[in-house]
């Protein structure tokens, strides 16, 4: 295991002010969090934070960061806490550490609606401080390079996930070293026996050839020097999985791949970039549709470079990458390169990308996901898509993932381009929707008013914000013919048990269904994603008769002794199903209240009179006397409605007393007789949903509280009858 002070030399290197300390202190906590705990290998658990940190070390990351390698274990795995942390650390490392655990658990490779969940849990994750997915990322990276401890079924669902997940995040983020290395770990795992079989070819195309990296190396290091370009050049043969993957997109055998080598040339200057293409086109011919600038036509992660495919000794395709000093240690670190230290300083690499701003660009459209599937697949598709840049008439740059079609590139402009597309033209030619697009191509989009977006575009377009508009756009054309048909299902429903479906009954049906409004209630309907009996249900449940035995009256509380007897206090007219208390008052008289009623504030001090009671279980009957307080319109037949309506509802009215009369409304309190609390809400929402009840609610007298007080100091046994 790497010691303390060899890591600290590690940062040393690339930051000679580094807090040596602060490291010392973090490395000691988590070896003495970690003591006694082993991983399946059989090694102290603690050599992987410190690996993790390490690998870091490569990226010339901050110390925070360095320091929340080493601990981000310790929360999870050991008897550490945050609070702990932030007291020893201070809060931005606590902060990191927190991130990372709460990244470890989640479970990224599980089924579709989790997975999404997760992602965006991740997604925040990295929005908070991107650092936390780069330690994450080394965590990962490390592991699979000790996989072989592991479980083969844990290898496996690992690999997967790694190939899945974090490996196109990586490449995503602008470390496509770290990306190349994670799947071909990962390959390793899942494919031994294609890529043992590479690599043996390697081996026998090495003897046949002879060292053809050295060869051609050696080739482009003379035609610089011709041009007198100082410039250094490297080759390598690529990795066993890129070969395996160009095999199957290709359809080829290895026998029939040529672009196998990959060789960079750093140069000093961006002019000498271009004076190095030249050099190399002038040398050897260019392969077609092989050329990529992305010096003047960046990627959003940052990355620069000039890539070319040429036909290079005995015709052997080889791919040269062309970039400056500063752009390559970019396209090393990724985002990672903003926070790289030199000489004790953070590193001003023009081309390093804000993260902030990266992350900004990367989940912008995800909010518009309107459900799980929706934002995995955009997810999905940032994370996996290289780009191709293709030009408006006017000149202007429009990036796209490599597959997209002209509409995808309409959308791209403003989705009421993309609705209203009616066709495309590219390089002056028109050209079928699903034609893919390539780089350096000018696309004019054609529109027409009263197009709509059409079902099969879905399948033409690759982009999430495409999908995501089309499938917007569809559902509220089908919203307005579910609507339409769920208004006539909804009339026959209501009809049925003898209701009209006003606007304002659908609307109380919708509150309750916890549905947005009345179009949204009624477009469920039409789809049949809800039917017409569960709307009247969701306003007259009482329609048809329920069956069951009701409990003995004398026998509906629970709690008292047999010689006493109990009413209900009028002041807040308890009624089953609500949290009670008894107040005994002399002669063993129990007056029941309900737990929030204000009367029992002014009896705190008299606890010993309090009595634990309860309703009993069962079905009660409607004996209960509520007062209801209504407002209804001053219009013939209103009354007799409202009375039918409670009626309905197997609820009987025991008194009724007008409180104003005007012209156009009454208003007025009816005591109604029901069985319990859900009784007491079905009434109420029938009663809401009449078009002639203007208000209803529940009325609890708070007068009678003088009463009820009164009668405790006289100690009146008929006190709420």
């Amino acid at each position: 295991m790497i010691k303390a002070e060899d890591l600290i030399a590690l940062v040393r290197n690339y930051n000679p002010r580094t807090n040596e300390e602060l490291i010392r202190t973090a490395f000691d906590y988590g070896a003495r969090m970690h003591e006694g705990q082993f991983r399946y290998s059989g090694e102290p658990y603690f050599s992987h934070p410190v690996e993790v940190a390490a690998i870091l070390t490569e990226q010339q990351m901050d110390d925070a960061t360095i320091i929340t390698a080493l601990l981000h274990d310790t929360i999870e795995d050991t008897k550490s806490t945050y609070g702990e942390i932030k007291k020893i650390f201070g809060e931005e490392i606590a902060e990191l550490v927190d991130g990372v655990t709460k990244l470890t658990n989640l479970q990224l490779s599980s089924t579709e609606t989790k997975q999404s969940e997760n992602f965006r849990k991740l997604f925040m994750a990295m929005s908070k401080d991107l650092r936390v997915i780069l330690v994450k990322l080394a965590d990962r990276l490390h592991n699979m390079r000790t996989i072989r401890s592991m479980r083969q079924d844990k290898q496996i669902q690992k690999s997967r996930e790694t190939m899945d997940i974090y490996a196109p995040l990586a490449g995503r983020m602008g470390m496509q070293w770290m990306r190349d290395e994670l799947e071909d770990l990962a390959f390793k795992v899942l494919n031994p026996e294609g890529r043992a079989s590479i690599i043996r070819r390697f081996i026998t195309l090495q003897k046949e050839t002879g060292d053809v990296i050295h060869k051609i190396t050696s080739d482009i290091e003379a035609e610089l020097e011709r041009e007198k370009i100082e410039a250094e050049v490297f080759g390598r043969a690529k990795k066993p999985y890129s070969i395996w993957r160009k095999m199957r997109e290709k359809d080829q055998g290895f026998s029939r791949l040529s672009d196998i080598y990959g060789f960079r040339v750093i140069t000093n200057s961006e002019s000498d970039c271009y004076r190095t293409l030249g050099a190399i086109h002038q040398r050897w011919r260019a392969v077609p549709g092989r050329f990529k600038d992305y010096i003047s036509q960046p990627k959003s992660n940052g990355y620069r470079s000039i890539h070319t495919t040429v036909s290079g000794r005995d015709g052997k395709r080889v791919e040269v990458q062309i970039r400056t000093r500063e752009m390559h240690e970019v396209a090393e670190a990724g985002v990672a390169a903003h926070w790289s230290y030199r000489d004790g300083e953070r590193v001003q690499n023009p081309f390093a990308v804000d993260p902030a701003k990266w992350i900004s660009s990367l989940t912008e459209r995800f909010g518009t996901a309107e459900d799980h599937d929706e934002f995995l697949e955009h997810v999905k598709l940032e994370m996996y898509a290289d780009q191709v840049f293709c030009f408006t008439p006017k000149g202007d740059v429009v990036k796209l993932p490599r597959g997209a079609t002209p509409l995808d590139y309409a959308y791209a402009i403003h989705t009421r381009i993309g609705d209203s597309c009616v066709g495309a033209k590219v390089d002056g030619l028109r050209v079928p929707l699903w034609t893919r697009l390539k780089n350096g191509q000018s696309v004019e989009i054609m529109t027409a008013e009263g197009q709509r977006p059409q079902a099969t575009w879905i399948d033409i377009v690759i982009t999430g914000r495409a999908k995501s508009a089309i499938r917007r756009s569809l559902r509220e054309e089908d919203k307005e013919r579910y609507i339409k048909l769920g208004r006539e299902l909804a009339r026959v429903a209501f009809e049925h048990v003898g209701k009209r479906a006003t606007d304002k009954a659908l609307g109380t049906a919708a509150k309750k269904l916890n549905l947005d409004d009345v179009d949204d209630l009624l477009a469920q309907l039409g789809s049949a994603e809800i039917n017409g009996r569960d709307v009247v249900d969701a306003l007259y449940p009482n329609l048809a008769p329920r069956g069951g035995e009701e409990i003995d009256p004398a026998r509906t509380i629970v709690g008292l002794s047999p010689d006493q007897h109990y009413d209900r206090a009028t002041c807040c007219q308890p009624v089953p199903g609500e949290r009670i208390v008894g107040i005994t008052y002399r002669g063993k008289g129990v007056v029941v209240h309900a737990i929030d009623c204000d009367t029992l504030a002014e009896m705190e001090d008299q606890l010993d009179r309090w009595v634990d009671v309860q309703w009993s279980s069962g079905r009660h009957p409607a004996v209960h006397s509520v007062t209801l307080r209504l407002t209804i319109s001053n219009n013939a037949g209103v009354m007799g409605r409202v009375c039918t309506v409670i009626g309905e509802q197997n609820a009987n009215i025991s008194d009724m007393i007008f409180l104003d009369r005007k012209p156009d409304y009454y208003r007025l309190l009816v005591d109604v007789d029901i069985r319990d609390v859900a009784h007491l809400h079905q009434v109420l929402t029938a009663l809401e949903a009449e078009s002639d009840v203007a208000a209803v609610e529940r009325h609890r007298d708070p007068s009678r509280r003088g009463e009820v007080l009164a009668a405790a100091a006289e100690g009146d046994q008929k006190l709420g009858v």
